[in-house]
């Protein structure tokens, strides 16, 4: 890898990718604060206190107002990459997390809960764009055999994303009655440094081809990449891609499900994004602290038991990081947790979809990601109202039909090109795809396997949580 490419990889990760996590758990730790603010900001204004159920529904607003803003970031996917391009699309990005840290920042001054809600919907529509934008952009950068370690960085700066909040989550910092404005207001600071750095970085080489129509700067961009001026072979690579998407056309998303070549990429997708979102891992981090203290953890220990659960997902996606980048030949042991939270869903769009129909399969992926990040932050603590922590078999149940529909179905993308990848597809599809059988061997693939690392992702989270046992257990 060279620096270059590590530099990139890191200021998008850390400028959009860890800004995702931070607003996942950020409301966590000081919602017994902000919940505060909200009954005194009601009572000022209306002279009685807040019935119990409207500030629960306020709050539950508050958690899923960011995947709802998530979903229609998602929707903006398509027509921003196209019209101006990966770079391009994450440098406006930062928009929506400068303005929303500012307003949120201001909230407790300004007196006004609805700044924090609306914030929580355009910090999502940040959260949305990013994680479908930074693996597009990513993986169309990346060598074949460094597209699943490089796949999975912005999963690892989601996770570190989730644990700074945590840790300044803590009521010794700055997760207190003081610190909470200051906490949410922190989210603008990675966008401020993608905004100063990102622009010295090269534009996608597969954008700046197909959809920009200059080899030049395309071949300009891979060499500044790869370190070496003999990019030939993936200038091939792009040509192929190129002529076999003008026989298709650039496809919409309604398009896309209507095009019988792309049936069961599509599937897969909508598939593996419904099975990591509804696997209830976002509940727990949504709402950590409730659930710790409804198993019986001490009040005083809630919040470092929190922090405990989010390095333990820092460490082993770095586990996933290693796992993905294994040496040629090798044959990595066996990831328990590591399938936790590795980002598999974004890495087999990027994978399955060629230039022409990426766009849409982010927006519908993304869609459908968001869409159940929303459902399951809205619908949660009812849940828990009605099956207690026996509604965690609904999201075991969901993790193993996934799972089971991984195993039968998703093909494995290990070394393979985009136009390989296509190729097998092409075989389920039931449709032919005309393609130069000629090798490339510019690079060496890896040996462990997306599909798998997709499969160990979908364990539920009460593999790893003990704690979510039944009450009286």
């Amino acid at each position: 890898m060279t620096l270059l490419l590590a530099g990139v990889t890191l200021v998008s990760a850390f400028g959009s990718s860890f800004q995702y996590g931070y607003n996942v758990s950020v409301i966590n730790s000081p919602a017994v604060f902000m919940q505060e603010f909200y009954n005194h900001t009601y009572l000022d204004r209306k002279g009685i206190p807040m019935e119990s159920s409207f500030q629960t529904l306020l709050w539950s607003l508050t958690v899923s107002m960011y995947p709802l803003g998530g979903f229609f970031g998602s929707l903006m996917v398509g027509p921003l990459v196209n019209k101006c391009g990966r770079k391009g699309t994450l440098l406006i990005n930062n928009i929506f997390s400068i303005v929303p840290a500012i307003l949120m920042g201001t909230s407790k001054v300004a007196k006004t809960f609805e700044a924090i809600i609306l914030s929580r919907i355009i910090v999502g529509v940040c959260a949305g764009l990013s994680s479908n934008v930074v693996p597009m952009y990513l993986g169309e950068m990346s060598p074949k055999n460094l597209r699943g370690a490089v796949g999975v960085v912005p999963q690892l700066f989601i996770t570190i994303g989730i644990l700074i909040a945590q840790i300044l989550g803590l009521t010794d910092i700055l997760g207190n009655v003081e610190g909470w404005p200051v906490l949410l207001g922190l989210t603008g600071i990675p966008a401020v440094v993608e905004l100063l750095l990102l622009p010295f970085f090269p534009e996608s080489p597969r954008y700046l081809l197909i959809q920009k129509g200059n080899e030049e700067q395309a071949r300009q961009a891979l060499k500044r990449l790869r370190g070496w001026d003999d990019v030939d072979d993936e200038i091939e690579e792009m040509r192929r891609e190129d002529q076999s998407e003008k026989l298709e056309g650039r496809l919409s998303v309604f398009n896309l499900f209507t095009f019988r070549a792309l049936r069961w990429q599509l599937i897969s997708i909508i598939v593996m994004m419904m099975g990591q979102q509804l696997s209830g891992i976002n509940a727990i981090f949504y709402y950590a602290n409730d659930i710790f203290r409804s198993a019986g953890v001490n009040e005083n220990n809630v919040q470092y038991v929190t922090v405990g659960i989010g390095a333990v997902n820092v460490f082993m996606t770095c586990v996933a990081v290693s796992f993905s980048h294994c040496p040629t030949g090798s044959n990595p042991p066996t990831a328990h947790l590591s399938g936790l939270i590795c980002p598999i869903p974004s890495v087999m769009i990027t994978e399955m979809f060629l230039q022409s129909s990426r766009p849409a399969a982010f927006m519908v992926g993304g869609s459908v990601h968001w869409l159940c990040n929303f459902t399951v932050g809205l619908v949660f603590l009812y849940m828990v109202e009605g099956l207690g922590a026996y509604c965690f078999l609904v999201f075991c149940a969901i993790c193993l039909a996934t799972v089971i529909y991984i195993f039968i179905i998703v093909p494995e993308t290990k070394g393979k090109t985009f136009m390989e990848i296509n190729q097998s597809m092409a075989k389920r599809n039931k449709v032919e795809i005309q393609m130069d059988k000629e090798k490339l061997n510019d690079f060496q693939p890896c040996d462990f396997p997306a599909k798998e690392q997709m499969q160990l992702f979908l364990l539920p989270p009460t593999a790893a949580l003990g704690v979510l046992a039944p009450p009286g257990s």
